[in-house]
């Protein structure tokens, strides 16, 4: 069990994985272990804490073009760290609607630039597909500073689309989700919501670590958003008490309706079919916690989630 526990705190998905912490508090100094050795082998770089984004991406960055800037290009600018590779058909398929969305927020007049960084298994793939993509590149030869930028924010998979703000600073890791849902890109540069409603885009951070989702009955106009209003000042609660902390809250939160996704999920995980009904799935330790009374209240959700991160509750086998 304490295994587990620690697989969901540092939202685990890949093995082997090395994740390196400070002792003293107990933070995370590095979440690819396994890169850092690689990379640094003799220790010269010891403790491994994060750098700077500024720093790390310090050098010339391409345009497909041919043409050469340097990274100080970047100031001023939100920036998505665009972390793909060719032979990778999600990349494909995403890159093919991020430039759709890269001109619709430059045409806005938004100051956003992407940085295109390669898992690509040759330069001449690289060019390739680089060739496909309006925005920057670190070089392909400097495998040095790709493997930092992957060291930087931990990269377990691809694609995956970093956003920062103009300090450097992260706004959401899920640009990939945000850039599917959102088309039009109204919502840019993707704050976090405390609460997203399930959807097939957004479904596989399910698997991040444990989740409070609440299902209802979506032909009942109003129904979801209603959910989502009861559910987020508890949201905003936790989410806010761990970001104090310098910590990733330990619970992600969604209001699911009916459709087809739903009723899979509902029946992975063997759940009845009441409507509303509360519940925790954690995915990777294969249990859920469940709570199916007549009515939803703020009062029973925040004693449910209470209870859970207090280890109270009895979990139940998905």
């Amino acid at each position: 069990w304490k295994k587990l526990k620690l697989w969901n705190k540092y939202r685990i998905s890949n093995i082997p994985s090395l994740i390196f912490l400070d002792a003293t508090t107990g933070k995370v100094v590095c979440r690819n272990g396994l890169l850092v050795i690689r990379d640094d082998p003799e220790g010269l770089e010891f403790p491994w804490g994060p750098k700077p984004f500024r720093e790390v991406i310090a050098g010339p960055l391409l345009r497909s073009s041919g043409q050469s800037l340097e990274s100080s290009s970047l100031e001023g600018s939100h920036v998505g760290v665009y972390f793909s590779a060719h032979w990778c058909p999600p990349c494909r398929s995403l890159t093919r609607v991020l430039v759709e969305s890269y001109r619709k927020i430059k045409e806005a007049g938004q100051n956003f630039e992407i940085i295109f960084v390669s898992a690509d298994r040759s330069e001449e793939s690289f060019k390739q597909y680089f060739s496909e993509m309006p925005w920057l590149a670190v070089p392909y030869t400097d495998e040095a500073r790709r493997s930092r930028l992957n060291r930087l924010y931990g990269i377990q998979g691809i694609p995956t689309l970093i956003v920062l703000d103009p300090q450097g600073e992260v706004i959401t890791r899920q640009g990939r989700v945000e850039v599917l849902n959102d088309e039009d890109c109204r919502e840019f540069p993707w704050h976090p919501k405390p609460v997203l409603e399930l959807s097939d885009s957004n479904a596989a951070q399910l698997n991040e670590g444990p989740c409070l989702v609440l299902f209802v009955d979506s032909e009942d106009d109003g129904e979801s958003e209603a959910a989502k209003q009861l559910i987020q000042p508890i949201a905003e609660k936790i989410i806010a008490k761990y970001k104090a902390k310098e910590e990733e809250a330990p619970l992600l939160f969604f209001v699911a309706g009916e459709d087809d996704m739903t009723d899979s999920l509902r029946d992975y995980t063997n759940l009845p079919e009441a409507a509303p009904l509360l519940t925790i799935l954690d995915m990777s330790a294969r249990a859920k916690y469940v709570m199916d009374v007549e009515e939803i209240t703020p009062a029973i959700v925040e004693a449910f989630v209470n209870d859970f991160l207090a280890e109270k509750l009895k979990p139940e086998p998905i």
